[in-house]
């Protein structure tokens, strides 16, 4: 059953200009064509998730969302979150026990990664706004714990700690971002890690430049709507506009 939510206005601003939109500076990623290079090497198989839309993956029950396809878990709620001023999907967020993973997919060159980029420019953003970010090794390669600044039920300014996931795939790049006890208590965060590492994303062929985000659906909807550039919108990972909510 769906339900409307209103906005969060608890939530802190954390601005997120790692990926803000930059088509204007950036190449267009065109699809990739056929090749007689006879000395063109074979993509090597991915061993572990997130997966891309052509790998073999398992046959576990995935919600489809367009661009994502999230594995079910038991006792997760599932919300889409909607920009209210363009009235489309921009975000998945599952919430088990308390936390919450946030995923947005986005178009990426197809010669290179860009999420150690994205990793250090998200870095700066928080530390300038008085938080802290730390660098760290973690299971599906560099992420950042953050300490972000927020406001508390009593008026003090203190932090709240987020994990910022990212993971590049071919054409693709997958941000996830954990919130609520899952973001320092490995315990807790194991299995919004596996709904992470479960995630298959559907990139398509069609010509996107660099960091544009990849168009997301209802559950149950028929097709996803294209996601037209928006050179002025925010894509901040923490700041949630409407939302309609799933409960598995």
């Amino acid at each position: 059953m769906f339900r409307r939510r209103p906005k969060d206005g608890d939530e802190p601003e954390v601005r997120d200009d790692a990926l803000e939109a930059q088509s204007d500076v950036d190449e267009i990623d065109e699809p990739d064509e056929p090749t007689a290079d006879a000395g063109a090497t074979t993509p090597v198989p991915r061993t572990h998730g997130p997966w891309d839309a052509a790998d073999d993956v398992d046959d576990r029950p995935r919600v489809d969302l367009g661009a994502l396809h999230v594995p079910g878990v038991p006792g997760m709620e599932l919300r889409m979150e909607i920009d209210k001023t363009t009235n489309v999907v921009s975000a998945a967020s599952v919430s088990v026990d308390g936390s919450t993973l946030q995923l947005q997919a986005y178009a990426a060159p197809r010669t290179e990664g860009i999420w150690d980029e994205i990793r250090g420019e998200i870095q700066q953003s928080v530390v300038a706004q008085g938080g802290a970010a730390d660098d760290l090794p973690g299971p599906f390669g560099r992420e950042l714990l953050a300490r972000l600044p927020a406001r508390t039920p009593e008026g003090r300014t203190g932090h709240r700690p987020a994990r910022f996931l990212g993971v590049d795939g071919p054409r693709w790049f997958l941000r996830g971002v954990i919130t609520g006890r899952a973001a320092v208590e490995p315990a807790a965060a194991q299995v919004l890690e596996q709904v992470f590492g479960g995630v298959v994303v559907v990139r398509g062929q069609d010509a996107r430049p660099p960091r544009d985000l990849l168009a997301l659906k209802l559950p149950g909807q028929a097709s996803a709507a294209p996601v037209a550039p928006e050179p002025e919108q925010s894509l901040d990972p923490l700041t949630r506009g409407p939302e309609i909510t799933e409960t598995r």
